[in-house]
């Protein structure tokens, strides 16, 4: 990852205090890829599962940076090192201070699905009022995050930070580096099982966000037991579809076969049948309206939307809807994607392409089982799955539903060009280490 720094003298400043050094270098930017670095950006070494970034600080410095922040001196020969035996945690501190200049809204998302959708369906609205800084991509990690806040300025008027997880704790600390004053919890479900073990220390772990909120405001999905659970002392705006919600909503069809929301008594059309991007968009009314946003502004920003790659992205390729969901997969966003695909209306078959679903632990071949069952109960016409996992899916798909198995993505993508006719919806489906935005990429011709 790589950023541009807004203010270089600050945050030299900030630098120099924390490890009582005194820096000449120019530092115009941060790289943690040697590979990306530019002239006198600042090279962060960081040892990963795969590679050591201390290998690669002679070739960041001869490509530009103007100096290296290392975990291990290589050669004392090489000048513009600094030894920080931990990188990631002085670039945090950095982080934390900066961050705690700027007296602005910022919201904290994170949950088990639906962060990254949810983020940029929020900054696309709050633009109509702030400009908004926010988490690019998903950049979520305890690497990528701080480098995120550094690029708080102060033309901005809110924040928006995404906050991902692997395991107890991560929130807890991405919390103690942001300090949000507001929180999002958008839902919470049984994924990376691998890291967590149960869904008990999933909700432990996610509600860390509410609880470091202080004085600030947490967003509370009321159908979403987990999150309404989590025992938070400050202030609690809830929305769903009690009347005792602050923000009651009612989800209903339009004759088009449509949602349709009805927020606090305000109409408003989404022109889509997913009904995960409805409860995004509930969420982020919620928050807007707290800041002010008007309505008409936030509706206005719904309609112009588009989603974010490989996250339910609906792609024509002139003869048939390729639902392009392919990012990534837990069981609960599975589901979803299949109410979404099974919602499209007209001819054509609807044909549903599964990859893995990844770090399920030992719950892996009961949620692979239960997408099966999923399928069996709706108008699913064909199915193809891909890797080692999905085998079990594939095992109980019954028998009348056209069904295939393959080891192979190109052999998968030349059995679908076979079967496939004009006016079939095909949704594409998988964890991220499965890369089915390949298959993607295959049918549209990139």
């Amino acid at each position: 990852m790589r950023i541009d720094l807004p203010n270089s003298n600050e945050f030299k400043e900030i630098f120099c205090t924390l490890t009582k050094k005194t820096i000449e270098y120019k530092i115009s930017g941060i790289s943690t890829d040697s590979r990306n670095i530019k002239e006198n950006d600042l090279y962060i070494a960081i040892k990963g599962e795969k590679f050591d970034g201390n290998d690669f600080t002679k070739d960041a410095l001869n490509r530009g940076a103007s100096f290296a922040i290392v975990h291990q001196l290589q050669n004392e020969k090489i000048e513009r090192q600094l030894l920080s035996l931990n990188p990631i945690g002085l670039i945090s501190e950095i982080a934390t201070l900066w961050r705690e200049r700027f007296n602005i809204p910022v919201i904290g998302i994170t949950g088990s699905n639906g962060k990254t959708s949810t983020k940029e369906l929020l900054k696309h609205i709050l633009s109509a009022k702030f400009d908004i800084h926010a988490t690019k991509e998903n950049f979520n990690t305890s690497i990528s995050l701080p480098l995120t806040l550094l690029q708080i300025t102060k033309y901005h008027g809110a924040s928006i930070i995404e906050m991902g997880a692997n395991q107890p704790g991560d929130i807890q600390r991405l919390c103690n580096i942001t300090k949000p004053t507001h929180g999002l919890i958008t839902n919470i479900a049984p994924a990376h099982l691998e890291g967590f073990k149960n869904i008990e220390t999933i909700a432990s772990t996610k509600g860390a966000l509410f609880k470091s909120l202080k004085d600030g405001i947490s967003f509370v999905n009321e159908a979403d037991k987990r999150v309404s659970n989590i025992s938070f002392e400050g202030k609690k705006i809830t929305y769903g579809v009690s009347s005792n919600c602050d923000y009651p909503t009612d989800i209903h069809n339009e004759n088009d076969g449509t949602l349709a929301l009805t927020i606090d008594a305000h109409e408003l059309k989404i022109k889509s049948t997913n009904l995960s991007f409805a409860k995004n968009i509930i969420a982020c009314c919620a928050v807007a309206r707290e800041l002010q946003v008007k309505w008409d502004a936030i509706e206005d920003r719904i309609h112009t939307f588009n989603p974010p790659k490989g996250r339910c992205e609906v792609k024509y390729n002139g003869n048939y809807t390729i639902i392009d969901d392919s990012y990534n997969a837990n069981l609960e966003s599975t589901l979803a994607a299949l109410d979404y695909l099974n919602a499209f209306s007209g001819s054509g078959n609807k044909i549903f392409i599964l990859g893995d679903m990844l770090e399920l632990g030992t719950s892996s071949e009961s949620q692979h089982r239960e997408i099966a069952k999923k399928c069996n109960d709706l108008n699913i016409n064909v199915i193809m799955t891909y890797g080692t996992e999905t085998k079990i899916t594939n095992k109980y798909i019954k028998e009348s539903i056209y069904k295939k198995h393959f080891d192979d993505k190109s052999k998968l993508c030349d059995e679908l060009k076979n079967i496939t006719n004009k006016n079939d919806k095909i949704l594409i489906k998988g964890s991220r280490g499965m890369k089915m935005e390949n298959i993607v990429e295959n049918l549209m011709g990139i």
